[in-house]
């Protein structure tokens, strides 16, 4: 439980140290996808790196949660790109009776419509010279959005029986490595102007500790026998204590929209989380 909470909470500093960079978008992603697939590799290449399509689609997936994400942060508020990226159970609930052919429950149907609410809830923020990068806002939303699109359905092919059978860091190795080969023409084509100290450090704690040491410390804990409840539950600390953060560091503050619409969009993914598991035992 120790290896996963250590986990959620190097993931939860993730929009801190991309705004802490003077980088884009495209060299902060390139940047920490190299870092992070090297760090990766060498802790799980023993269980083997061998790709199929199944694989690559995976990759893929992993690949556009990671860039959209980097791209919210750079674009709209910390607390806005974490939460909305959490919508993704929402299209796991979704996704999963025709890929995974699970039953969708009508608890399932509820929490869909309360996190639509709390998603909604994002863009009723009104766009004012306070928000930094207005223009940009919006679509910093919708690229938060899509990474949680990204990351639902990224989740449900890991649940998927083709996937439990390989090694579960071929996807986040592959991914980190096609953010790379897409990040490249356009850092070739706009080069970054100056790099200073604070971009490489920022760099080298997302790639090496953010992604690559927080997922080896994460396979670590499930593998040690952490219940998936008990670790889902600890992952909400990540969305949390991500606005945290960059409030206490950068003095970024998130909307009384985007807070209130949080709050519906975690608290309903919870009570889903903790019902579920309770229907599961009683089934059992």
């Amino acid at each position: 439980m120790v290896f996963v909470l250590l986990a959620v909470l190097l993931w939860s500093t993730g929009g801190l140290f991309i705004k802490l960079t003077t980088l884009d978008a495209f060299s902060v992603n390139l940047g920490r996808s190299l870092l992070a697939a090297v760090t990766v590799a060498i802790f799980t290449y023993k269980k083997g790196l061998r790709i199929d399509g199944f694989t690559l689609l995976s990759s893929f997936l992993y690949a556009g949660t990671l860039t959209c994400f980097v791209y919210a942060n750079k674009n709209t508020t910390a607390a806005n790109a974490i939460f909305l990226q959490y919508t993704a159970p929402v299209y796991i609930l979704i996704l999963a009776p025709f890929i995974l052919k699970e039953k969708f429950r009508f608890t399932d149907l509820i929490t869909v419509f309360v996190c639509l609410a709390g998603m909604s809830l994002f863009f009723l923020e009104p766009q004012n010279d306070q928000n930094k990068l207005a223009t940009d806002v919006f679509a910093g939303n919708i690229a938060a959005l899509i990474s949680g699109l990204f990351f639902g359905i990224y989740f449900v092919l890991l649940r998927h029986p083709k996937s439990l059978q390989k090694n579960p860091a071929l996807s986040v190795f592959y991914g980190n490595i096609i953010i790379v080969f897409l990040m490249l023409p356009f850092i070739v084509s706009n080069p970054p102007e100056q790099t200073n100290s604070n971009d490489i450090l920022a760099i080298l704690f997302l790639g090496i500790f953010q992604i690559g040491i927080a997922y080896v410390l994460f396979t670590n804990g499930i593998a040690s026998g952490v219940r998936s409840l008990d670790a889902s539950i600890v992952g909400f600390i990540e969305p949390l204590l991500n606005p945290v953060w960059v409030f206490l560091f950068i003095g970024e503050k998130p909307s009384i929209w985007a807070m209130l619409g949080g709050v519906i969009i975690i608290a309903a993914i919870i009570f889903h989380t903790i019902k579920s598991n309770r229907e599961k035992i009683a089934f059992e």
